[in-house]
C-alpha cells in the first residue's frame, strides 16, 4: 500500500514537472542547493573520517608496537556529529547562519562571533551545484533519468574538491556510484547492460595498465587507484563507446591545467597533480553531450 501511494505521489509530481517546467527548474534550484550546503559538510569531513578510521584500524593491527607511541589527538567524526562551528573561535554555527548562499552574503562573508573570514568557496560549491543540477534538469527533463544524473552530478562535485584538497578519490563514493551504473544500465538508461559491463572493466583495466607500465618504466606511481576506480564508474554509466573521448577531453584539460602551474611557478615539477577532476569534469560533460562531441570529432579528422 505504501509503495502503490508513493508510485502515485512520484507520477503526479512527474505530470506536473511535464506541466510546468519552471516549477521543475524552481524544485531543483532549491533542492541542489540545500544539497550544495551539504557538499560543503561531506568534502571537508569525509577525508577526517577516513583519517580517523585509518589511524585506529592501524592501532588495531599492530597493537604491541605502538603501546608505547603516543596516541594521536583524533576526534571521532561523522556527517552529522560534531555540528558545525567557526574553526577559528569554535562559535556554533545556527541554523539561519546556515542557509545557503543567503548566510554568506547577509554575514559579509565573516563569522557572527569574531568576525574571522569565511572562505568564498562555500557558497561557490553550492551555486555551482545549482548550477549543474539545472542543467541536467534542462537536459533530461522530468525524468527518472535526472534523478540518477543528479545524484551522479552531487557526487561527482564531492570527488573533485576532496581530490583537490586531499589527492583522494574515496571508495565509499566512487563504489557506490559503480554499482549504480550498472543497475541503472540493466534497462539501457543510457547503454544496453553488456556495453556497461564492458565500460566498467575496460576503464578501469586501461588506466591500471598504464599504471603499472609507467611505474615499470620510471619507477614511479603516475596516478592513484582511485582514478581507476572513478574512469571505471564513468565506463558502466556510458559504455565503453565514448571512453576514448572521455580520457582524451581529461587528458588535455590537465596537461593544459598542469603547464599552467608550472609556467606560473605555483606548483613544482614533482609535485602530484590530481587527475580526478578532470575525468569526473570530462566524464559529465561525455555523459550529456558525448555522442555529438564524438561525432563532431569523428568527423573534423576523418
Amino acid at each position: 500500500m505504501l509503495y502503490t501511494n508513493f508510485l502515485s505521489f512520484f507520477n503526479n509530481l512527474s505530470l506536473l514537472f511535464q506541466q510546468s517546467p519552471t516549477f521543475l527548474y524552481i524544485t531543483v534550484g532549491l533542492i541542489s542547493l540545500a544539497i550544495g550546503s551539504f557538499l560543503n559538510v561531506v568534502i571537508y569531513r569525509t577525508p577526517k573520517m577516513m583519517e580517523y578510521a585509518w589511524y585506529h584500524d592501524c592501532r588495531e593491527f599492530l597493537a604491541d608496537e605502538v603501546a608505547d607511541i603516543k596516541a594521536k589527538n583524533l576526534t571521532k567524526i561523522t556527517l552529522s556529529k560534531p555540528d558545525s562551528t567557526c574553526p577559528n573561535c569554535d562559535h556554533k554555527i545556527r541554523f539561519y547562519e546556515n542557509i545557503p548562499v543567503f548566510s554568506w552574503l547577509f554575514l559579509k562573508g565573516r563569522c557572527s562571533q569574531c568576525t574571522n573570514k569565511i572562505s568564498a568557496r562555500y557558497p561557490l560549491i553550492e551555486l555551482s551545484t545549482m548550477l549543474l543540477s539545472l542543467i541536467v534538469a534542462q537536459h533530461f527533463g522530468a525524468t527518472t533519468t535526472t534523478c540518477w544524473v543528479l545524484l551522479l552530478t552531487w557526487c561527482l562535485i564531492t570527488l573533485t574538491m576532496i581530490d583537490f584538497d586531499h589527492m583522494l578519490l574515496p571508495d565509499q563514493i566512487t563504489l557506490p556510484l559503480l554499482w549504480l551504473g550498472l543497475l541503472i544500465n540493466i534497462n539501457g538508461t543510457f547503454v544496453p547492460l553488456t556495453d556497461a559491463v564492458i565500460g566498467a572493466a575496460v576503464g578501469y583495466m586501461s588506466l591500471f595498465s598504464v599504471f603499472w607500465l609507467f611505474k615499470l618504466i620510471t619507477g614511479k606511481e603516475g596516478m592513484g587507484f582511485g582514478d581507476f576506480k572513478l574512469f571505471a564508474v564513468f565506463g558502466a554509466w556510458i559504455g565503453w563507446q565514448l571512453l576514448p573521448l572521455l580520457i582524451l577531453m581529461a587528458s588535455v584539460v590537465g596537461a593544459i591545467v598542469g603547464i599552467a602551474l608550472m609556467l606560473f611557478k605555483k606548483h613544482q615539477r614533482e609535485q602530484g597533480i590530481p587527475f580526478g577532476p578532470y575525468l569526473a569534469v570530462a566524464g559529465w560533460i561525455t555523459l550529456l553531450w558525448g555522442d555529438g562531441i564524438w561525432s563532431w570529432y569523428l568527423q573534423t579528422i576523418l
